[in-house]
């Protein structure tokens, strides 16, 4: 495989993880153009021993920490959902949590000890058990994942407004109460989509949105407005964790560009 489609292969994990750290597609997939345009100028290093994979992220990480405002851990305020993790607990979180790496791999993508690796990993639960808790919505149509994602919820603290299972359902249940954050699958039981229930849903007020969804790839091409947050069927619950934390973290901001998202 040439070097360039070995590259262009795990761009959409990148650019996953990118859109996690930053919070949004347009921030995130801008540091992924600037970590290529990086790479394009000393193109050796992509054959090195770290793999095309692991170069990719610690050409990411090294551009995402030498900007300074990055290592400013963001302030408070009385309308956000989360205390802020600080930037290098939360990088380590990722890593391990959201793209599964290795905790050798992830510290050698944050150029640290597998032992302060671990050390950053446990300050990032300290702070994430700050969470203030929320209202979550669950827009889903399979009952065993439904209630899985409610399960899983639950015991972060949160509450659960209730599982939709159609695009008419969620519309209607977010009137009852609306929610803090929605997990929605892409395909929905009548053949409704996911994308075009939220888009909806955004029409009415602002929130955090995950999607959980088994067709990753048509969320993660970059080339349309899509979402700062994706989960992939089959998920870990950790997986879920840092996802839900994340999109929490950034609060308003972590939501689906006002455009709408395209299927």
């Amino acid at each position: 495989m040439l070097t360039s489609q070995a590259v262009a292969k795990e761009l959409p994990r990148l650019r996953r993880y990118a859109r996690a750290l930053t919070g949004n597609q347009e921030s995130g997939d801008a540091y992924v153009v600037t970590t290529l345009e990086a790479l394009a100028e000393d193109p050796s290093s992509l054959t090195g021993e770290d793999g095309i994979l692991v170069t990719l992220f610690r050409t990411f990480t090294k551009i995402w920490n030498s900007v300074e405002l990055n290592a400013v851990p963001t302030a408070t305020t009385p309308d956000q959902y989360v205390v802020a993790l600080t930037p290098l607990p939360r990088q380590a979180f990722l890593l391990v949590a959201l793209e599964d790496f290795p905790e050798a791999v992830a510290a050698r993508i944050l150029d640290v000890s597998v032992a302060e690796l671990s050390r950053l990993i446990e300050e990032s639960g300290r702070e994430l058990a700050t969470e203030i808790a929320t209202d979550v919505m669950i827009i889903e149509d399979e009952p065993l994942i439904a209630m899985d994602l409610e399960s899983l919820v639950e015991s972060l603290g949160h509450g659960v407004t209730g599982i939709a299972r159609t695009q008419r359902e969620a519309v209607a249940l977010a009137a009852k109460k609306q929610p803090g954050l929605i997990l929605a699958d892409i395909r929905l039981a009548d053949m409704s989509s996911g994308v075009d229930a939220v888009n909806q849903l955004l029409q009415s007020f602002e929130v955090p949105v995950i999607f959980v969804t088994a067709y990753p790839e048509q969320l993660l091409t970059g080339e349309r407005p899509e979402p700062a947050f994706l989960i992939t069927k089959p998920f870990r619950p950790a997986t879920v964790t840092a996802a839900i934390s994340q999109a929490l973290f950034f609060g308003r901001n972590a939501k689906i560009r006002k455009r709408p998202v395209e299927a």
